[in-house]
């Protein structure tokens, strides 16, 4: 992707071009399309607090596989749902396909839309938007198209959540960049409220949970080492003994969160929904 301007490089300055580079190549890793599948329900339970409507015309930003695309296409909308990587929207586009939806996909970047301005009724983002390196950016180009009056639908996971405390793990390993912003601020209130409040009516930020239900931890892991980018690199990325205490840690994670007691993963993961209202 062609870094925008807002990624020049300055001296003492963390290189946003470099992360947005090695962050696009983690998402294209593996198949992330195996685990966005299990997260549809969030995508629905978003469009609900959005009260969206019929007609209504509807961007999903870093949709992956079409999450909140195909239930705000199940709702009679208008959608258009974008990410950076193809291999994503053609998984959406196959899913859209299979139950006869109409969307439109295309591939766009969320810190650089490819939009005019205030051409959107909603604009949403599921788990997608919040690891973009130029958080400010983003959040900007969020405001830019939607339309006044218009609503943007987030849910990002917290910092104090499941899959917050597994970044925080694989940070562990694999420190991020110095001055790189955590992606799980956008699962805080008040950086929401920073980012957002100044050209908003209203934001409205409730606490969620998503279940992450698996045969058995070792299960979770599994797949999630095969299929779900930033694990797959980390754990691509370190030698045999630091492979192994990142398993042993995640274990450990799981078993401190896992609420099943029959051999099975039942995790509870929580995230912030979050409605703003355009001014």
């Amino acid at each position: 992707m062609t870094p925008t301007a807002a990624h020049s490089h300055q001296p003492g300055q963390i290189d946003l071009g470099a992360l947005k580079a090695r962050q696009h190549g983690a998402w294209s890793s593996g198949d992330y399309a195996v685990v966005g599948t299990t997260l549809q329900i969030v995508g629905e339970q978003l469009c609900e607090a959005l009260d969206i409507r019929s007609g209504q015309r509807v961007l999903d930003v870093a949709a992956g596989n079409g999450n909140v695309t195909l239930a705000a296409a199940r709702r009679w909308c208008d959608v258009v749902s974008t990410d950076y990587v193809p291999s994503l929207l053609e998984r959406g586009r196959l899913r859209a396909a299979a139950e006869g939806l109409s969307v439109e996909f295309k591939e766009a970047d969320a810190e650089a839309l490819c939009f005019g301005d205030a051409v959107f009724d909603v604009v949403v983002s599921t788990f997608g938007v919040m690891f973009t390196p130029n958080q400010d950016v983003a959040a900007t180009e969020l405001l830019r198209v939607c339309k006044s009056g218009g609503k943007i639908g987030l849910a990002n996971w917290t910092p104090e959540g499941f899959i917050g405390q597994v970044f925080k793990t694989l940070g562990k390993y694999l420190p991020p960049p110095a001055g790189a912003k955590s992606p799980a601020l956008w699962g805080t209130e008040p950086r929401i409220r920073e980012m957002f409040g100044p050209s908003a009516s209203s934001v409205k930020a409730e606490r969620r949970n998503f279940a992450f239900r698996y045969r058995s931890p070792e299960h979770f892991l599994d797949v999630f080492k095969s299929y779900y980018g930033p694990m797959l690199k980390a754990f691509a990325a370190l030698d045999a003994a630091h492979q192994q205490g990142l398993r042993d840690d995640l274990l450990a994670l799981i078993a401190q969160m896992n609420r099943a007691e029959d051999g099975t993963m039942i995790v509870p993961s929580e995230y912030l929904e979050i409605v703003i209202i355009k001014r």
